[in-house]
C-alpha cells in the first residue's frame, strides 16, 4: 500500500503499535483506537489525559526512542515533520506513513485512508460526522481576514494551507491565499494596506491572548480563537465550524454596532 506521497509502506502484519508524530493524528488515534498508540510527541496535547511515552518534538523527534518502542508504523505529516527524519526511520527498517493535508477534503480523505488502509480500523464515527459538517459551503461573508501565527516578526497563514482552506469554507475572504509563501512574513502596515476587516488570533503556535495581540491592531477588529479548531484535522473538526462561525459572527457584529 502507499501513503499520501506515494511511498510504499509494507505492513506485513496487523498494526498494533503506532507512534504518531502529528498532534492532530495523535488525537485522532487516541480517541478512536487508543490501544494501538504507543508513542507521541511532546506537542501532542489532546486528549488532555493522554499517557504514552513521549519522543520529543515534531521537528526533532528522538529516533532512538522511537525505535525502542518497536512500532509497526510511525505516522508523520509532510508539513509538520522533516523529510530527513522520515528517511532515517525508513533506513532503520521502520515503516513510516506520511500524510499530506492542505485542504479540508484532503484531511477527510487522508484520515480515512490512514484508519482503513494503514491501521486496519473502521472509519471512526467522528470522521463521518466531520465529513457531514463540512460537506456544504458557507454563505460568503464579504469579510477579508488575516490570521497571524507569530509576532516579532509577524507571520500569517498564506497559500496552500489547511487553515487557509478552512477559512474560505467558512465564507471568509482569505487575504493572503495567493501569496508566494505559505507562511509569509508581513509588516503591520500591510494589514491596513490590504484593507483587512478582521484579524483572527489563534492560541497556537504563538499564544495570542487578550493582552498580547489585539493591541497591535487598533483600527482592525480582532477575535481570539482556538488554534486547535483552526489548524488541527481530527475530532476537533466536528465542532470547529460552529465554534469558529460563532466567534467570527460575534466579532463582525461588534464591528457593526
Amino acid at each position: 500500500m502507499h501513503d499520501d506521497l506515494g511511498a510504499d509502506v509494507a505492513l506485513a502484519r496487523s498494526v498494533t503499535r503506532v507512534v504518531s508524530l502529528v498532534p492532530s493524528i495523535t488525537e485522532s488515534i487516541a480517541v478512536s483506537c487508543p490501544e494501538i498508540l504507543v508513542g507521541a510527541t511532546q506537542w501532542c496535547t489532546h486528549p488532555a489525559d493522554l499517557e504514552v511515552p513521549r519522543v520529543r518534538g515534531t521537528k526533532n523527534p528522538d529516533l532512538a526512542a522511537i525505535m525502542e518502542l518497536a512500532p509497526d508504523v510511525v505516522v508523520a505529516n509532510r508539513e509538520e515533520n522533516r523529510e530527513l527524519d522520515v528517511q532515517r526511520l525508513r533506513e532503520a527498517g521502520i515503516n513510516v506513513w506520511v500524510t499530506k493535508i492542505e485542504t479540508v477534503p484532503e484531511a477527510i480523505a487522508s484520515l480515512r485512508r490512514l484508519f482503513v488502509d494503514c491501521l486496519g480500523q473502521q472509519v471512526p464515527q467522528w470522521l463521518m460526522d466531520a465529513n457531514r459538517v463540512w460537506s456544504y459551503p458557507s454563505r460568503p461573508l464579504n469579510v477579508r481576514v488575516a490570521v497571524p501565527i507569530w509576532r516579532d516578526p509577524w507571520m500569517v497563514i498564506g497559500r496552500s494551507t489547511f487553515a487557509g482552506d478552512l477559512l474560505i469554507r467558512l465564507g471568509l475572504t482569505h487575504t493572503f491565499s495567493e501569496h508566494v509563501d505559505r507562511y509569509p512574513k508581513v509588516a503591520l502596515e500591510n494589514f491596513v494596506e490590504e484593507r483587512i476587516d478582521l484579524v483572527l488570533l489563534p492560541d497556537e503556535p504563538y499564544v495570542f491572548a487578550a493582552d498580547d495581540g489585539p493591541e497591535a491592531f487598533p483600527h482592525i477588529r480582532t477575535a481570539l480563537i482556538s488554534g486547535r479548531e483552526l489548524t488541527w484535522y481530527g475530532p476537533s473538526l466536528v465542532d470547529a465550524r460552529d465554534h469558529l462561525t460563532a466567534a467570527i459572527g460575534t466579532a463582525i457584529a461588534g464591528a457593526n454596532t
